[in-house]
């Protein structure tokens, strides 16, 4: 199974942010056209996803709508309140493991620290490992067979920068 993850586009800052409700929180306009250029590298790489899975908050929510309007993949989006930040890593990896058909290639959406804390957790068997990931950041993992602890090689690590550059 190959694991595509992005951190959702660039947000309106928390202390701009007039609503409490962190959930709510909407991309920038700056956010909005740094997905489209993550967009355009994703068909650049010619990236299919059978799922692609998101966070319910706002800016999680709309970096999905974004990808799956821009590759042709709405009826594969869906939701899950795992990858909240607030989510439960082994609750969402038996959540993967339960998809029938299990899917070869799916996207993850979501947000800091819960993506890098995965990663990490997969890559190495701990949340410990530094990973820096930037908003708007997409992530490939190759993973044998899913599992909380060690099952994934990092492919590769790609900031926004290095993706504007793949036009």
């Amino acid at each position: 199974m190959n694991i595509y993850i992005l951190r959702h586009g660039i947000a309106v800052e928390r202390d701009e942010w007039e609503s409490k409700n962190d959930a709510e929180r909407a991309l920038t306009a700056e956010g909005k056209k740094q997905l489209r250029k993550t967009c355009r590298a994703m068909e650049k790489m010619k990236l299919d996803f059978n799922l692609i899975l998101s966070s319910p908050y706002m800016r999680a929510r709309r970096t999905a709508e974004i990808v799956a309007d821009k590759l042709n993949l709405k009826k594969r989006l869906k939701f899950s309140g795992e990858l909240q930040p607030d989510g439960n890593a082994k609750n969402f990896f038996r959540q993967l493991n339960n998809l029938k058909p299990a899917p070869e290639s799916i996207l993850l959406v979501g947000h800091e620290p819960y993506l890098s804390r995965t990663i990490s957790l997969l890559i190495s068997g701990n949340e410990n490992a530094a990973v820096d990931f930037k908003k708007g950041g997409l992530c490939k993992l190759e993973v044998g067979k899913l599992r909380t602890g060690k099952c994934a090689t990092l492919a590769w690590l790609l900031t926004p920068k290095q993706m504007k550059l793949m036009r």
